[in-house]
């Protein structure tokens, strides 16, 4: 096979219809590749978990955990937010951030919960 299109037209169409009305709409796939194109960065991901992992912390705990700068650590989890993985809360002086309900379940899917370090 030269090609990965068929090589006539069979259109089945009733169930082709069935299909095409089960499909993800347009605007929720394009949310959907949004939120799934924040955690393909490997710093974001994790980020991500260690929030899964300390519920809640600041950019400076995440730094520590991550190895990374806070710079850094600070631009991604803000990538996180836009994207809706992440929310934060202001306590006094300290900004804290937690995974979303959305962001815990697309990082459970991503990553198996028995995962561990170096697999």
């Amino acid at each position: 096979m030269a090609s990965d299109e068929c090589e006539l037209l069979c259109l089945d169409l009733p169930h082709a219809e069935d299909v095409r009305l089960r499909v993800v709409a347009e605007e929720r796939a394009r949310t959907a590749a949004e939120r799934a194109k924040a955690l393909a960065d490997p710093t974001r991901l994790r980020i991500a978990s260690a929030l899964q992992a300390g519920d809640e912390l600041c950019v400076c705990d995440l730094a520590w955990v991550c190895g990374a700068s806070k710079n850094l650590v600070s631009h991604h989890v803000r990538q996180l937010r836009i994207a809706g993985l992440a929310a934060s809360r202001r306590d006094g002086k300290l900004v804290m951030y937690r995974l979303t309900d959305t962001g815990t379940t697309l990082l459970a899917t991503l990553i198996a919960p028995t995962a561990v370090q170096g697999e």
